[in-house]
């Protein structure tokens, strides 16, 4: 592994950002966890989650902050959504945020993206005194489950989370 600086830059995305988070949030899943599922569950997940409307909605709601990160040549590398907490947790604090979404494309992991996108989400969330923190995580997912407890997650239940007609086991972490 590799703590290289990656260059490029990281900034917040806007509504006119649609269209290259809907392809790059379709993309990092994709990559990510897409050999998990038939294509129909794929594809129907892909439509809902990461379809141009759902990211212009996203992107265009005060209560919800994503950063983009690019490369020095401009592409785009990654990015995390944070927020209001929305997963289904019982007695859920009022006033909890959540890291929606962290993803950034395998040719570009271990560059400090991921750790530079969650520092800037985390602040944003802290700015706003959302408090605690939640993030979903699927629970084969030992990477993510360990990048996140270097940040001081720590696993407090899970749930099902459809992608489709296929229900995956999440976990739910929080700090």
């Amino acid at each position: 592994m590799t703590d290289r600086d990656p260059g490029g830059t990281i900034r917040r995305a806007a509504p006119a950002d649609a269209p290259v988070m809907s392809a790059l949030g379709a993309a990092t899943f994709s990559e990510t966890f897409g050999h998990l599922y038939p294509p129909r569950d794929l594809h129907a997940f892909l439509v809902g989650a990461h379809s141009l409307d759902a990211w212009r909605s996203k992107l265009a709601d005060d209560q919800t902050a994503v950063w983009v990160a690019t490369t020095a040549d401009g592409i785009p590398a990654g990015f995390i959504a944070v927020g209001a907490c929305k997963l289904p947790l019982e007695n859920r604090e009022r006033n909890a945020g959540e890291i929606h979404q962290l993803y950034v494309l395998a040719p570009y992991q271990n560059l400090r993206f991921g750790s530079r996108l969650m520092e800037l989400g985390v602040e944003w969330l802290e700015a706003r005194r959302r408090a605690p923190l939640y993030v979903g995580v699927w629970s084969q997912n030992l990477g993510a489950q360990r990048f996140y407890q270097r940040y001081g997650f720590d696993k407090v239940s899970e749930y099902a989370f459809p992608v489709g007609n296929t229900l995956d086991r999440e976990f739910i972490l929080k700090r």
